[in-house]
């Protein structure tokens, strides 16, 4: 009789399987589960309401708002840091000596904990008492905090993100940019490009899977915004800074309906499955070609 050989593939596999069941799976379930009743998170009575949380959330302004929010939030940095990201990767392409130097540099505000971040900018920038913006009045400029706004609060907490985010998207893309094969740039170079040509048909093309995954994670990253938010505004004032993340915890501990903070957190998870979707259909494009 001929042995069954061991597929030690599937033995090596195995743990990295078991814990993403264990943490990923079982939990995704559970929240899919608990989203139709409405347990309270800490008794062991659970009713099924069906799609109960459901419609109370299309009822209810603060969840299109939270929406809205992550929206703009995605807008924003899908551009800003992205553009910024991009200009300062190509800027340090050039700067071989203190390359490593800048990159230290510019880590610094996305290594420290999001709460020194918020407190540095609520404090020192934001503050209308001692802060840049009661320098900004001792001028003339009649201005107030930008979080005490209801117009211009998300747009605030969005711009401190911002500021911690751009920095790591340097990096990624510095890294994805040493990698163009440096026969084409010189080609380039020889036929004339210019520092935008180079990069429009040599730089781009190349790291354009780098850009695509990227695009991905900040789509995620955007529908779960959470941290900075709740440091700088908790939600307010009047929930014009609501997100979804702001908005779940707020059901789950505030008000102890664990049952419609999952509801919550299967939108939040619908808009990042929708453009790690998208992401797929383009690689799977570009891999045809």
């Amino acid at each position: 009789m001929k042995e069954k050989k061991i597929n030690w593939n599937y033995l090596l596999i195995a743990p990295a399987l078991l814990i993403s069941v264990a943490i990923i799976l079982v939990p995704g379930l559970m929240t899919i589960g608990y989203s139709f009743t409405d347990w309270n998170g800490i008794s062991s009575n659970v009713n099924f309401v069906g799609l109960k949380n459901f419609r109370e959330l299309f009822q209810d302004r603060i969840f299109f708002i939270s929406i809205r929010n992550n929206l703009i939030w995605s807008v924003m940095f899908l551009t800003i840091p992205v553009c910024i990201g991009m200009l300062a990767a190509m800027l340090l392409l050039s700067r071989k000596k203190t390359r490593s130097f800048y990159q230290v540099a510019f880590l610094i505000p996305y290594i420290l904990a999001p709460a020194v971040n918020a407190m540095v900018w609520s404090n020192v920038i934001f503050s209308p008492v001692v802060g840049l913006v009661s320098y900004l009045k001792t001028l003339g400029f009649d201005l107030g905090s930008p979080l005490a706004s209801m117009k211009s609060a998300i747009y605030a907490c969005a711009g401190v993100d911002i500021w911690h985010y751009w920095s790591y998207l340097t990096v990624i893309y510095l890294a994805a940019l040493r990698q163009t094969p440096e026969d084409q740039v010189e080609a380039a170079r020889i036929d004339g490009c210019n520092g935008w040509q180079l990069f429009h048909y040599i730089y781009l093309p190349n790291i354009k899977a780098t850009v695509s995954l990227m695009f991905v994670m900040i789509v995620i990253g955007s529908f779960l915004a959470f941290d900075y938010v709740k440091l700088l505004t908790g939600g307010g004032p009047a929930h014009s800074t609501e997100v979804l993340g702001t908005y779940a915890y707020t059901f789950a501990f505030n008000e102890m309906k664990v049952g419609k903070a999952a509801a919550v957190g299967l939108f939040m998870s619908f808009f990042g499955l929708l453009a790690s979707v998208v992401y797929a259909r383009v690689s799977k494009k570009e891999a045809m070609r």
